[in-house]
């Protein structure tokens, strides 16, 4: 159905209103006649010279125009502030919830008809469509592709997957400084994000199986022409939707997330994107929890042999048929007839993709693991959840037992962490604690903790890792993440002591802490609440309202509320006059 454009509110009067609206863009030189009945494209974009992996979208950004003008729309671009995984601290997930914000009140208050999301780097997805979300004009995603492989003594490298294995490679001593550094030099030779199954890929693929993308664009890669020839078609497809529709809230379904939750499993994708999904789905009021989670991951295998699950990158499951033939090969566990930006069920536009490689996309019936990539975990320590990647853990550790180390915060893990004198052995359970939501604060991605250089010398690999903090998707090992109620939340893992004894089991789906309640509750007591990690402004404005790991640590206040009509509209857009003059 034809809808009326939201533009036309503002350049479409004959009044004071309409010509201060009008005579804005006469400034940028664009006429009344290249305003009248055009639909009005907003060009969202997270370009950053902080943000590598987003560095080209001024180019991509060119490239929407091109689209929207061929459309017969017209581009307006506006920026946002882009979040950048690795050099903002304590962490981009901290700001993730202000830049949603960003995008939906930029959206909510411009005369825009329909929205392009331009991002890339880890965070800038599922803020962009958080806030697209909770705007609710109708809106599409480009996303910046992963970057060129780096190559290191012939070997092609995973960004972080690699970087992780050649850090302990140091630090046991079996590697040079030197050597390092060549790394170092050799690791990131082109813009894009990272290109194995990590954040920033797991979303953008996840963002497909949501249907919020053209098909087939998800992994194409940064630097691939093809990136901004989809670009293009993105903007053309912008036009038509700035008409027609569907909305955010037509295509973020309860059928589009059991869709994207299963693409996750299959992929052994990032920890992190339970979050971002969580998250979405309190936007547009979906009743989506861990338990939908655990469910779709004990029917899903992993089938994509993609780092660090897997063996390949990013590029090499483009060149395997992309996202769009994974989702083919998992048509059976797929909802079909969820809709998608492009106006088809997703079943209609997977069924013309091919599986051109079946050693990166492997058959449902023969799988590298037969359950998906991510387990959710609960109790005692864990009441109200935690996750673990075990597509990307040691299956024997899978099941263990073990006596408590425990780390106060990071600096505590620096600190102490490759002392000789460390009192470790392979069955001791690394926990780290105060590093969820409000602790870290944020969620920071320390979850990793290095495995002591005192094991790593005698030639342990992995050891059990349990705490309320992320991981990077690009890392590997039997670490235990997101636990619930965090620390800093008065949870069991601020009772933790060193000895404890903790108890995993993955198989049952087990995380216990092996202490009587009582006891716990008496440490709890005794400890009494920690101090607030910031005074004043976004930090403080965060701890207050951030909710837990369980659901996704948005804001409590921007989640839908059911029976409440959506803010769609500027409050005194129809005035006939308009301040400032």
């Amino acid at each position: 159905m034809t809808r009326p454009l939201r533009s036309a509110r503002w350049f479409g009067g004959h009044d004071l209103a309409g010509f201060i609206h009008r005579a804005t863009l006469h400034a940028e030189g664009i006429s009344r006649t290249a305003l009248a009945g055009r639909p009005v494209i907003g060009i969202c974009n997270s370009w950053s010279e902080l943000v590598n992996c987003n560095l080209h979208f001024r180019g991509l950004a060119e490239s929407v125009k091109r689209g929207v003008l061929l459309a017969g729309g017209v581009p307006l671009e506006f920026p946002t502030i882009s979040l950048g995984e690795n050099l903002m601290k304590p962490t981009s997930m901290l700001f993730r919830n202000l830049m949603a914000m960003d995008v939906e009140e930029s959206i909510r208050a411009y005369p825009l008809d329909a929205v392009v999301l331009l991002g890339g780097c880890d965070k800038t997805v599922p803020a962009q469509l958080m806030g697209a979300a909770s705007a609710d004009v109708p809106a599409i995603m480009v996303t910046g592709g992963p970057a060129e492989p780096a190559v290191f003594r012939g070997r092609q490298l995973g960004a972080g997957t690699d970087l992780w294995h050649y850090a302990d490679e140091l630090r046991a001593g079996r590697m040079t400084r030197s050597e390092f550094d060549e790394l170092e030099a050799a690791a990131t030779p082109t813009v894009g994000h990272c290109n194995e199954m990590g954040t920033a890929s797991s979303m953008t693929s996840v963002v497909e199986a949501l249907g919020m993308c053209l098909s087939g664009t998800a992994s194409i890669p940064a630097v691939d022409a093809a990136r901004h020839r989809a670009a293009e078609a993105t903007g053309r497809r912008a036009v038509e939707l700035a008409v027609d529709g569907p909305r955010p809230s037509e295509v973020l379904t309860p059928a589009a997330f059991d869709n994207a939750i299963t693409l996750l499993m299959a992929l052994g994708g990032a920890t992190n994107v339970v979050l971002h999904l969580l998250a979405l789905a309190g936007r547009v009021g979906v009743p989506l929890s861990l338990v939908r989670f655990d469910e779709l991951s004990r029917r899903t295998p992993v089938i994509a042999n993609v780092r660090p699950s897997g063996e390949h990158l990013v590029e090499q499951l483009h060149h395997a048929g992309g996202v769009a033939a994974l989702l083919k090969e998992l048509a059976p566990l797929l909802d079909l007839t969820a809709p998608t930006v492009e106006g088809q069920a997703l079943g209609e536009l997977v069924e013309r993709a091919s599986v051109h490689d079946r050693d990166v996309i492997l058959p449902l019936e023969s799988p590298l693991a037969a359950e998906g990539g991510i387990a959710v975990l609960r109790g005692s320590l864990a009441p109200d959840g935690a996750i673990v990647k075990q597509s990307a853990a040691t299956p024997a550790l899978m099941r263990h037992r073990g006596p408590a180390l425990v780390f106060e915060d990071v600096y505590d893990v620096q600190a102490r962490i490759d002392e000789p004198a460390l009192p470790v052995t392979p069955e001791t359970v690394l926990v780290l604690r105060n590093s969820g939501p409000r602790g870290g604060p944020g969620m920071p991605e320390w979850g990793a903790i290095p495995v002591p250089k005192k094991l790593l010398r005698a030639g342990v690999t992995d050891v059990v890792r349990v705490s309320d903090a992320r991981m990077s998707g690009t890392a590997s090992g039997t670490v235990v993440l997101h636990v619930a109620p965090e620390a800093y939340a008065g949870g069991p893992l601020r009772a933790v002591r060193d000895g404890d004894p903790i108890l995993l089991d993955v198989a049952a789906r087990r995380l216990d802490l092996d202490v009587p309640e009582p006891e716990v509750r008496r440490r709890l007591e005794e400890v009494g609440p920690p101090t607030p990690r910031y005074a004043r402004g976004w930090g403080a404005l965060y701890a207050d309202h951030v909710l837990q790991a369980d659901t996704g640590c948005d804001l409590d206040f921007l989640r839908a509320r059911p029976g409440e009509p959506a803010e769609t509209e500027p409050y005194g857009l129809l005035s006939g006059w308009v301040g400032g003059w």
